[in-house]
């Protein structure tokens, strides 16, 4: 196990890393579209299949519905760890390992998922929304267990659709829910939590429409290719480096309040 000294380095990255998510990437800076207009340009099938994703996130929230993963195939990645409680005993840099390998292979399958959707333009394009929306969800749930959470937890659902949310906001929405974030562990009523999430809707409204903006780009076929491939890959190397970074700082946060509690004994 780390020492104290390791624990604050360790965080002192993650903290670096949130400093530095306040420099958006080129289509929020260039992309603020207001909704009006990306309703125009978006076919209202494409439309419909991009608000449902608000359904879709409150939904899996309460149920965890079809988005569920098998939480024991991911424990399998660890090698001899047989359960969530045996992963959160171990070393950050073993966290980091499999965490790291399932970004990297989600990353590709993205890129692929995006670079053959993004082939028929258009007529793909309503195909690519949800399952780009469930790789988001999976790689979340399996960055979650790495680090020793259970993603059937109602609560820890609410905590990656937080990230989800975090990876797509702007600045000022990035630094609420990194205020939200700090006293996650201490909410004591969930109910409250999910019932925060589904009044959020102008919240979430800034993830829909930085998505339909982004997949505007790939209506068009052949060329859609190029940018389903790669809107995909980056939309899942920033959830997944989010899921990362926060679940990466609650472990060392938990690991420095067990020291001070032992020292207090």
């Amino acid at each position: 196990m780390e020492t104290k000294q390791q624990l604050l380095e360790a965080l002192s990255e993650v903290n670096k890393w949130e400093m530095e998510q306040e420099d958006l990437w080129f289509f929020e800076k260039w992309g603020k579209i207001p909704f009006t207009v990306l309703d125009k340009l978006t076919p209202a099938f494409v439309h419909n299949k991009i608000n449902l994703v608000i359904e879709e996130l409150i939904s899996y929230i309460h149920t965890g519905s079809k988005y569920l993963i098998n939480t024991d195939a991911t424990i399998r990645k660890f090698g001899n760890v047989m359960t969530l409680v045996d992963i959160q005993h171990l070393p950050l840099r073993e966290m980091d390992g499999i965490a790291t390998n399932i970004m990297k292979n989600r990353k590709n399958i993205a890129t692929a998922q995006g670079a053959t959707t993004g082939l028929g333009g258009i007529f793909t394009l309503a195909i690519d929304i949800p399952a780009l929306l469930s790789m988001s969800l999976n790689v979340l749930q399996e960055v979650a267990i790495c680090y020793g959470y259970n993603p059937e937890d109602e609560q820890e659902r609410l905590f990656i659709v937080k990230c989800l949310q975090f990876a797509s906001s702007d600045i000022v929405g990035k630094q609420t829910i990194l205020n939200e974030l700090q006293n996650f562990a201490s909410r004591a009523d969930t109910q409250d939590s999910v019932s925060q999430i589904a009044s959020w809707r102008e919240v979430i409204t800034v993830y829909r429409d930085n998505y339909g903006w982004k997949k505007l780009f790939q209506i068009v076929p052949i060329a859609g290719m190029l940018f389903g491939a790669y809107l995909n890959r980056k939309t899942i190397e920033d959830i997944s480096e989010a899921g990362h970074m926060l679940y990466k700082k609650r472990r060392i946060l938990e690991r420095l309040q067990e020291i001070e509690h032992v020292s207090e004994k």
